[in-house]
């Protein structure tokens, strides 16, 4: 059974400029579940996604109209950088800060005010463990983050991500610059991490979202073509766009 909705979309349209890349989207994202949305190159995943959090206001020229909730809520009713904390993203490409690797997964619990050395060293242990990171930089927590090669600072941006405790986990193509076997270690940590929030997946791997999505969205030249429980999209798609999608005839 597909749990409540915990983000509600109704409604969406996002244009930058005269161009529409999202037209008149409806979907949920079940509570305590994955909700993965899959597509081509082009079809407005990304940027819907960055309308979850707000970040889509700090791109010029970007403007929607629609409704989308957290937890019933307006998310333009909520003050931005509160928002931020609540609904985390993860870009596909790593975007280190400038400081050890401590230091970038310590650095949002800080600003909340975290400042018992204790209990700094436990977020930053628990977040880079969860992004499979743990072993490869246990003895090197004070080197710059820049430092690590790409795969490795993608998943210290997720443990970054995991650090303000969000109740929403975006992921956008988070796959792209890790090697598959760590790909799956994080896949393991998605199921274990729904249990206590709720994780939007953008993804362009189709067994992706099928391993671990328990609701996943088609989208085509910005719209929705269909959604529903992965099982059911996989084998029982109603849309020949759907189907010949999964079936690997475009993409």
């Amino acid at each position: 059974m597909v749990a409540e909705p915990h983000v509600q979309i109704e409604g969406l349209t996002l244009s930058y400029g005269p161009r529409a890349v999202v037209k008149n989207v409806t979907l949920s994202a079940p509570r305590n579940g994955i909700l993965g949305i899959v597509g081509p190159a082009g079809s407005g995943k990304s940027s819907m996604l960055t309308c979850l959090n707000r970040t889509i206001e700090l791109t010029p020229g970007a403007s929607y109209t629609g409704t989308v909730r957290l937890d019933g809520q307006d998310v333009r009713s909520l003050e931005a950088s509160d928002l931020r904390r609540r609904v985390a993203m993860v870009l596909p490409l790593p975007v280190g800060l400038p400081m050890s690797v401590y230091d970038n997964v310590a650095f949002a619990p800080r600003l909340a005010g975290v400042r018992r050395k204790t209990e700094l060293d436990e977020i930053v242990e628990r977040c880079i463990t969860q992004a499979a990171l743990w072993d490869e930089v246990k003895d090197r927590l004070d080197m710059l983050g820049t430092r690590l090669s790409g795969g490795q600072q993608q998943r210290l941006t997720l443990a970054r991500a995991l650090s303000t405790d969000p109740e929403v986990l975006c992921l956008d193509e988070f796959s792209i610059a890790i090697d598959p076997v760590t790909t799956m270690r994080i896949e393991a940590v998605l199921t274990e991490l729904k249990e206590r929030m709720t994780i939007v997946l953008v993804t362009n791997l189709l067994m992706q979202a099928r391993r671990i999505a328990d609701v996943t969205a088609f989208m085509l030249n910005g719209e929705l073509i269909e959604a529903g429980p992965t099982g059911d999209l996989f084998v029982f798609a109603r849309d020949k766009r759907t189907n010949d999608y999964l079936a690997g005839k475009f993409g």
